[in-house]
């Protein structure tokens, strides 16, 4: 078994894989990688199942040293990652050499890096998954949804095939302004003329109170013409419109039941390009029909192959 020692953490810096599912009846969110189309390229890299635990690491502040000679992987944000100082781009596979140090500082583009190894970190599964949870205190390296932490040790046996680099057509830009496609939701017409003119039309900022339960958004005061709501299942990307008007986009670690007004939801390729902004970052929404929201998920799918 090969090991990392970790020499610098914030709390920020989770043990994630692909999400736990099938317990949001016992009120169980699903956690996992907020940007999953990152996380899924490190695994890729190194030849793993797309959805082993990998390192999500936000905004930077991570630090491992090699135990062994070992094969790695990197992609997401640009954290300025370096090896003994010397720069490391992400989405690449490289040799970290016993001894070394691999440092990831702070965001140059992007939010959210994923490390990989081969087969996978080490992690018992609680629920069907290592993803942590940290508020319901679910898995991570000890299964109590613990970040982590300095002087901790990430191990793996996975046997290394040799790394792969990606290739640069299929390199997502994160800092495209493509509008984020917006599935429409069941209250959308219960939001006045202005307001459905305005979510379309209107730029919308990025705020700094966002974390991996939801993202908050900045900009015209949406209005709700509804009756109110009785409590309902939130699915993964929902954008709910509380009293105070301004849009929250629920992201992984969100509560499984709530009662503001929907919006409609995020499609996964849009959630994960809104995983990697930064706050102050300006996004827009287009609408799109499900069906069109399946299609580009089908045909982006087909990139891994």
């Amino acid at each position: 078994m090969s090991r990392l020692t970790i020499t610098a953490s914030t709390p920020l810096c989770l043990l994630q894989d692909g999400g736990r599912f099938g317990v949001r009846h016992l009120g169980v969110t699903q956690g996992g990688a907020a940007d999953w189309c990152s996380m899924s390229w490190a695994n890729w890299l190194l030849g793993n199942g797309l959805d082993v635990p990998v390192v999500e690491i936000t905004l930077g502040g991570f630090a491992v040293v090699a135990e062994e000679d070992c094969l790695l992987a990197l992609a997401g944000a640009d954290l300025g990652a370096q090896i003994d100082g010397e720069a490391l781009a992400p989405w690449r596979s490289f040799k970290l050499s016993k001894g070394q140090t691999l440092q990831l500082t702070q965001p140059l583009h992007g939010a959210r890096a994923y490390l990989a190894a081969p087969g996978g970190f080490a992690a018992p599964k609680v629920l069907g998954s290592s993803a942590t949870v940290v508020r319901e205190e679910l898995g991570g390296l000890d299964g109590l949804g613990l970040p982590l932490a300095r002087g901790a040790t990430l191990s793996y046996e996975g046997q290394s095939l040799g790394g792969r680099e990606m290739p640069l057509e299929l390199r997502p830009d994160l800092q495209s302004d493509t509008p984020l496609d917006l599935v429409l939701g069941a209250q959308i017409g219960q939001f006045s003329g202005q307001s459905l003119f305005d979510v379309f039309n209107s730029a919308w900022t990025v705020d700094s109170r966002a974390d991996r339960m939801g993202i908050r958004l900045l900009g015209k005061t949406l209005q709700y013409q509804g009756q109110p709501m009785i409590s309902e299942g939130i699915p993964l990307g929902a954008v709910q419109v509380p009293p105070d008007g301004q849009p929250i986009i629920l992201l992984n670690d969100r509560q499984t039941i709530g009662g503001y007004p929907r919006l409609g939801a995020l499609t996964p390729l849009a959630l994960a390009r809104l995983a990697q902004c930064l706050p102050g970052k300006k996004v827009r929404f287009t609408p799109v029909m499900q069906e069109e929201g399946w299609r580009k998920h089908k045909n982006y799918l087909k990139s891994y192959l």
